[in-house]
């Protein structure tokens, strides 16, 4: 991992404001997502707890919970937007979910998670390409995906 294949440094801030259905309404506003399900993990790369996970591995961890509580699988999915603070941190995301040992040693599941369709992965580039500032990356993930939903119902309708 260099600065030629990482984000870069910047300030910057983001703000995501979640209101109801109801307040949206009220406010001639009409809602780009809705948030159903979320999951949060963290993961000690330095080996304070005996272990020690990649940096930034937390994605490995948190989605297969959130799939399990929601009755969900990897692939129920149009879009995925992954963090992608470094090049290799995708993939290394994605291999761990592919990998039988990592999927049963590490997530305590019977069989790989699986693997994405990869043209549905960071489709409009990843944070990497948005150049985003580090306090960014929730908001940015977040709008990203809500557009790329909303543009997909529009196209439908």
């Amino acid at each position: 991992m260099t600065a030629a294949n990482s984000t870069p440094l910047t300030d910057g801030a983001s703000c995501v404001l979640l209101g109801t259905d109801e307040w949206a309404k009220e406010h001639g506003l009409k809602p780009l997502a809705y948030i159903v399900h979320q999951e949060t993990a963290a993961v000690d790369f330095i080996g304070k707890s005996g272990t020690t996970e990649g940096l930034l591995m937390a994605p490995a961890y948190a989605v297969p919970r959130m799939l399990e509580r929601a009755g969900l699988t990897l692939q129920d999915f149009d879009f995925y937007e992954i963090h992608e603070a470094f090049a290799s941190q995708v993939l290394s995301t994605l291999a761990a979910w592919e990998d039988e040992t990592f999927c049963e040693e590490r997530l305590g599941l019977d069989a790989p998670l699986g693997s994405i369709d990869r043209s549905k992965l960071n489709v409009n580039g990843s944070s990497l390409a948005a150049g985003h500032p580090f306090a960014a990356t929730g908001g940015r993930i977040l709008a990203t995906a809500a557009k790329l939903l909303d543009q997909k119902a529009q196209a439908v309708r």
